[in-house]
Parts: structure tokens; C-alpha cells; sequence
């Protein structure tokens, strides 16, 4: 699945344990122009999104081949975007703004995994 469904922000906001959120994405992308297509996403975002919702991208980087996967696992991409809340994420996904340029993160991706962590506290 790409696209991000309501649903799963009702999911994500019903378990929410408060503070920010930290949103580890694992992207492949399509052969024909799927990294193009995602820069134009993220260009997309620089337009006001991530200052609006406090959008931070903690780390950006290329896939290599994994040590320890089966194959086909291996990602093109892994990104960690952190958040000020869950609240923060939804209202961004849900802004007719992003809206708007969402079509660019799923016309370049084949697979992605978006999963939300929480810092672990001692």
C-alpha cells in the first residue's frame, strides 16, 4: 500500500502516547522516473508544508544492499521524519495543500513502509 488511508490516521491518533513523532519511511521506487517523481514531492513539501505542521527530516538516505533480508527487502530509500505530535502528521496528510501533491510520493514509489515510532525512554 502507498497511500495513506484516514482510517489508519484515526488508528494512529487513537494510540497516540503523546509528544513527537518520528515517521521511518522505507521507499522504493519505480524504475521509469520514480526518484524524479519523489524530488518533486519533497520540492512540493518545501512549499510552506513542512514549516506549517513542523516537519523535520532527521535523516535521509541511500539503500544499499542488506546484510540481513530476504530477498527483495532491500529499500531504495529510508527517511526519518520527525513531527511535533501525531496530530501534527494527520493534519498535514488531511491538508487539501499536501493533498495536492501527494500523487508525486505514489506515482514514484513500487513499496513503501511508513511506520511511526516513539522515542524509547529510560
Amino acid at each position: 500500500m502507498i497511500e495513506i488511508e484516514d482510517r489508519e490516521l484515526d488508528v494512529l491518533l487513537a494510540q497516540d502516547p503523546g509528544g513527537p513523532v518520528v515517521m521511518l519511511n522505507l521507499l522504493r521506487f519505480r524504475p521509469d522516473g520514480g526518484r524524479e517523481s519523489y524530488q518533486r514531492y519533497v520540492e512540493h513539501l518545501n512549499t510552506g508544508i513542512n514549516e506549517r505542521y513542523g516537519l523535520q527530516v532527521d535523516y535521509l538516505g541511500e539503500g544499499q544492499r542488506a546484510l540481513v533480508a530476504e530477498d527483495g527487502q532491500a529499500r531504495d530509500a529510508v527517511v526519518l521524519v520527525r513531527y511535533p505530535s501525531r496530530q501534527a502528521f494527520a493534519d498535514m496528510v488531511r491538508d487539501p495543500d499536501y493533498r495536492a501533491g501527494a500523487h508525486l510520493r505514489s506515482a514514484a514509489l513500487i513499496e513503501s513502509v511508513l511506520q511511526p515510532t516513539t522515542p524509547i525512554r529510560p
